[in-house]
């Protein structure tokens, strides 16, 4: 039987935050099940923010730019809104959710048109791994780390 943990919080614009999930014998593997974002202000300013998370650490190469082909791209969230109280929030999010994994990950969120932070939702839904499986996974992400 599977699990949900959920994780929420706030990010500065243009700051990384990193989410601990690693265990000692890496047999426990992750997915993302849900993924939200809202600004900090709602209605109060215009905003674009598009957050992502990742399955290895982005320092020195955060960007507001969205490519699906990067390899550890796990999960983007886009979230416009205006200050005029005739428009709505227009939302879209993509979450690769065949993606398992069982080392910490990482999310990151700016806003391309100011400064304004965002508050994030993230669900990750728990999956056992075997020997094979949790040895697979952590040589991957040991090739990504490497591969920076």
């Amino acid at each position: 039987m599977s699990k949900i943990l959920s994780f929420r919080g706030r990010l500065l614009d243009g700051v990384q935050q990193k989410i601990k999930l690693s265990t000692l014998n890496g047999k426990t593997g992750y997915k993302i099940k849900k993924f939200q974002t809202i600004q900090t202000t709602p209605g109060a300013a215009d905003v674009e923010l598009i957050t992502k998370v990742y399955s290895k650490d982005q320092s020195g190469s955060l960007a507001t730019t969205v490519d699906f082909t990067e390899g550890d791209l796990l999960a983007v969230a886009v979230y416009n809104a205006n200050s005029a109280a005739f428009n709505y929030p227009i939302t879209n999010t993509v979450v690769f959710d065949n993606e398992v994994f069982n080392q910490d990950i990482y999310i990151y969120g700016g806003d391309t048109s100011g400064t304004a932070d965002t508050n994030y939702y993230l669900e990750l839904e728990t999956v056992t791994l075997s020997d094979v499986q949790s040895t697979q996974l952590t040589l991957k992400n040991l090739r990504n780390l490497a591969s920076r």
